[in-house]
């Protein structure tokens, strides 16, 4: 009834004060009806209606910024500024996004998708409007979850000296993706605590008043280093950094937010409004079960079961699997994670090796460096991470683990496409971004089973590797295929002729693929598993390149500085006559939809790849 009333960005402040609950409602029953169909984040975004609510009763937008962290729970801002049509069609390709977007519309001030990134851009907008002249507040909404990245202390440090306006929301729900860990957690969970204290601080402020000179007792406490405030919740950190906090305020409380956020918006200064939410709110499996709710399927309303039952193991839970076994027979082995133990499939290890399950939060340079200090110290560390996570610790695996030659093993989970999450989450750039580093050894796995085997043969390794693996059913082709792997060598799958189809990891499921096509085409090519990206199988492709007057490389990631372009520059400068494919991404970021889609629009599907290779084939004929 009120919801159809917003079309347009800030028609909420047309909705009537004491109809805001109904249109909470509305709102929360509107995000279950839709994600329950298309799948998305819907955890978090039922955690943050009121305050949501509160930013756009506050704020006008577009000319007012606000920047929403990580930006999984935008979805009530995109309702309140008219993009309700567009959850049909949420996270699907061509559709709306998850995640603000600024190209979808004026009300989305920053493109976010990864954690710990607002603060820092919301001051960046905040200086860009003093010195340009503009008008307008900046609102930065973060997530406790996120509070733990390190960049994001880093804009902390640097808003203390602003002497004008600028708001951050904390948004503490004591979550991220899995329950919140470290010192900051706890730090925060003493200031839930001290609400409690809040009257006791009315209460002596009150019998100082009615005291002679009490008066002058108070303000000599309030001129001290330790203020009344301070005394009554503990460390307050913030204030130490030059921001004024504000709070704990009651974030599913509209009009206690609207409050806050109006008096933190007069505050000539950096200002910190600590709101406390629930993860799931008003939606009884969310609120009960908020991991399993923060990135979900199409689910069925009334019990919040999956539609659809996964039948095949995936990769995320083989390796799971893998971990558990391999820390029973090492007690060397532990495991690491940045706020992803249920995401990286550790959560088995975590259960049966508690001492050897580090969650560092989300901080994955941190982890990096950890992991170099566990090795250094004699473990064998084992950081399982998204591949689009991993890239935020590249200065650490370069200088910290890869320069000291030490034995981490990264377990890249979710490397190549990964879907609905869009491009701030696809996988395609780990084997450019680390096949410049020296010393680390890259791997990718045909199937399951190799999947296991390279894990083994990473545990053996005395420096540093990495095994990508993708998101989504394990491939359970080749079976037989389980020769020993060895350092930088090969695996030829299948003999034919003319056409070699050299491919990396996930690429080995389409080049089977591809091959049955172009069978029906009269060429039967030779399937190589590469294995290995880096050191790759040069002495295989010496030996073999003169039989082939084509050499297609395949890899599920961009082409500039991948597997492909190296084995191009390698063959020619070895005197291949023949011509080399490479089938790979191109120069791009790729937006959401559902990867075989996808990969039908990138062409590295195998229809797309046997068209290019026929077509290359009558030009050399």
């Amino acid at each position: 009834m009120y919801l159809e009333k917003i079309n347009e960005p800030n028609d909420i402040k047309k909705i009537p004060r004491e109809h805001w609950g109904e249109l909470a409602e509305e709102i929360r029953q509107f995000l279950v009806e839709k994600i329950s169909k298309t799948g998305g984040h819907l955890a978090s975004n039922l955690g943050v209606v009121e305050l949501t609510m509160a930013l756009h009763l506050v704020y006008d937008l577009p000319k007012d910024k606000i920047i929403w962290d990580v930006g999984h729970q935008s979805y009530t801002h995109k309702l309140l500024t008219g993009r309700a049509s567009g959850f049909d069609s949420l996270r699907k390709f061509g559709g709306m996004s998850g995640f603000p977007k600024r190209s979808e519309s004026d009300c989305d001030a920053f493109d976010t998708g990864h954690s710990s990134t607002s603060i820092s851009a919301g001051l960046g907008y905040v200086e860009a409007r003093e010195i340009t002249g503009a008008n307008y507040d900046v609102v930065s909404v973060i997530g406790d979850g996120a509070l733990t990245g390190g960049i994001a202390y880093e804009a902390l440090n640097n808003a203390g000296y602003l002497g004008t306006n600028y708001v951050i929301v904390l948004n503490d729900n004591n979550m991220s993706i899995s329950p919140n860990v470290g010192g900051l957690s706890h730090h925060l969970e003493k200031i839930r605590a001290s609400e409690k204290y809040r009257g006791l601080k009315d209460s002596i402020v009150k019998s100082l008043e009615k005291m002679p000179n009490g008066d002058k007792a108070i303000n000599k406490i309030r001129r001290t280093k330790s203020s009344i405030k301070q005394l009554i919740i503990p460390g307050m950190m913030f204030e130490e950094m030059g921001i004024i906090y504000m709070g704990p305020v009651d974030g599913h409380n509209t009009e206690e937010v609207v409050k806050a956020l109006k008096t933190a918006k007069a505050i000539p200064g950096p200002v910190l409004v600590h709101v406390l939410t629930e993860k799931g709110k008003g939606y009884e499996p969310a609120e009960n079960h908020p991991s399993r709710f923060h990135g979900t399927g199409p689910f069925e309303i009334e019990k919040g079961l999956p539609i659809s039952t996964k039948k095949v193991a995936d990769y995320t839970d083989v390796f799971g699997t893998i971990m558990h076994k391999l820390g029973d027979k090492n007690p060397k082995i532990c495991a690491i994670s940045a706020a992803m133990e249920d995401g990286t499939g550790l959560k088995r290890f975590h259960n049966f090796f508690p001492e050897r399950f580090f969650d560092v939060g989300i901080a994955e340079g941190h982890a990096v460096t950890f992991a170099a200090g566990l090795a250094a110290g004699g473990l064998i560390p084992v950081f399982a991470v998204y591949s689009s996570f991993l890239q935020r610790g590249y200065d650490q695996i370069l200088s910290d683990v890869c320069l000291q030659n030490l034995h981490v093993i990264f377990a890249i989970d979710r490397a190549g496409l990964v879907g609905a999450d869009g491009d701030t989450h696809q996988g395609i750039f780990d084997i450019s971004y680390l096949s410049g580093i020296p010393n680390l050894v890259l791997m990718a796995p045909k199937n399951k089973w190799e999947l296991s085997d390279m894990m083994k043969f990473a545990v053996k390794l005395k420096g540093p590797s990495a095994i990508r693996y993708p998101r989504g059913a394990s491939f359970d082709g080749y079976k037989d295929f389980r020769t020993k792997i060895k350092l930088g060598k090969a695996e030829e799958l299948i003999k034919g002729s003319k056409v070699m189809l050299f491919a990396y990891g996930s690429m080995v499921e389409t080049a089977q693929k591809t091959y049955e096509l172009l069978e029906k085409n009269g060429i039967k090519p030779t399937i190589v598993n590469a294995r290995f990206a880096k050191p790759f199988d040069e002495e295989y492709l010496l030996e073999n390149m003169s039989s082939y007057k084509m050499i297609v490389t395949m890899e599920e990631g961009i082409l500039s500085g991948g597997l492909g372009e190296r084995v191009h520059v390698f063959l020619k400068s070895n005197g291949y006559k023949g011509k080399v494919l490479n089938i790979g991404i191109n120069d791009t970021y790729v937006e959401h939809g559902n990867v075989e889609l996808l990969k039908k629009e990138l062409e590295i599907d195998p229809e797309s790849i046997a068209k290019k290779i026929l077509k290359a084939n009558e030009k050399t004929s």
